[in-house]
Formats: structure tokens, C-alpha cells, sequence
């Protein structure tokens, strides 16, 4: 996905954490960040950008994003499950994404994970993932965005059940964070431009 400096208002008003005048925070902010995301494969993607960022800020990995597609092949589970030692000098070599070998390792690890949940256990990641917190959306109130918390008892059972099926940097506040984004939490500010869209948002 391509994000244009240029291509975004300024003057909306926005989320507290959003640089009005960064035109990769706004658009990702206006056009991603808390709408509701239901494609299994999408989720994956985005959970492990997630773990990726451990340790980093977001725009971190929202620059590299492209690079880090492009090198993971997309970040499709299917194709990373069977990357090799090869594919993992490859990744190491590659100074585009995030050269951290725990991060790549838990990567393929929980394409392998993903695969099993799939096809051996007929899990669904997506109806997986939202059944926690009961298929819908939960629409906070914040008049700021520094007031809602870093995690939450949902991320926190979440958290516990993924670790426990072997899944890799996806602690309770990386999985609290990955929930805002894909709008399992709606935590948009609520004079944010972008709270009401993502409040009424109908899944497809």
C-alpha cells in the first residue's frame, strides 16, 4: 500500500497521536487505523507488522511497510510457512525490513501456527480473532486518545490464547494495539473525523 505525503488534510481533526503535518501518519490514520478488518490473511499481516514493531515506534514499520511485503511475499501465511534457512539469510540480508532474527523466526513461526489452526483444526483466524471480543466491534468514549489504556482484559485473553498456541511476540499490549488498528476496538478520539466512520461501519 502506498501512502502519498501529500495526499491528506491537515486541518481534520484527528487522534491525538497523529502528526498533522505527516502525510504517512494521516493517510494510514484516516484510510486503515480502526476500521473493522474481517480477511483472515489481512489479520495475519497485520499481527505480525504488530510484533514487528516490538520495540520501535509505528511509523518505523509503516516506512518499511513495502519493503517488508515485498520481502515476506505479501506476509501470506501460506507462502511464509514454508520459508527455509535460505529465506531466512535472505531476510537477515535484507537492509529494507527489520533485520531482527527473533522477528523473522516468530514470523514463520506463526505462519506455521496459522496453517495448523486452519487446516488441521478448521479455525477461521478471523472468526477466531473476533470472537473475543463477540464479533463486533467495542466502541469506546475517549475524549483524547492518551486516555484509553495500552491493553485490556479482551487483549489480555487474547494474548494468553495465543501463547499458548505457540504464536510469537504478541504479548498483551502489541495484541491491544493490533486490535485498535483493526478495529476490534474502535478508540478513536471521539472528536476525531474518523470515530463516527469507524462507529457505523457495516461488516461486508
Amino acid at each position: 500500500m502506498s501512502y502519498t505525503p501529500d495526499d491528506h488534510d491537515p486541518d481534520l481533526p484527528r487522534c491525538g497521536w497523529v502528526p498533522p503535518t505527516d502525510g504517512f501518519y494521516c493517510h494510514y490514520h484516516d484510510t486503515e487505523w480502526g476500521i473493522p478488518n474481517y480477511d483472515s490473511k489481512s489479520l495475519f499481516s497485520k499481527l505480525i507488522q504488530d510484533g514487528m514493531q516490538a520495540g520501535l515506534s509505528w511509523i518505523t514499520i509503516l516506512r518499511k511497510r513495502e519493503e517488508i511485503l515485498r520481502a515476506f511475499d505479501g506476509l501470506d501465511p501460506d507462502m511464509i510457512a514454508h520459508y527455509t534457512d535460505d529465506d531466512r539469510e535472505r531476510l537477515l540480508a535484507d537492509a529494507g525490513i527489520i533485520r531482527s532474527k527473533l522477528k523473522i523466526n516468530a514470523a514463520i513461526t506463526n505462519a506455521q501456527i496459522y496453517r495448523k489452526m486452519r487446516d488441521e483444526e478448521g479455525i477461521d483466524f478471523s472468526e477466531y480473532l473476533w470472537g473475543f471480543v463477540g464479533g463486533k466491534p467495542i466502541q469506546n468514549t475517549w475524549k483524547e486518545f492518551k486516555d484509553a489504556p495500552v491493553k485490556s482484559p479482551e487483549s489480555e485473553a487474547l494474548a494468553k490464547d495465543l501463547k499458548k498456541r505457540g504464536y510469537k511476540f504478541t504479548g498483551p499490549v502489541i495484541i491491544y494495539a493490533f486490535m485498535q488498528a483493526v478495529g476490534m476496538i474502535n478508540d478513536h478520539a471521539i472528536d476525531c473525523h474518523a470515530y463516527e466512520r469507524c462507529k457505523n461501519y457495516e461488516k461486508p
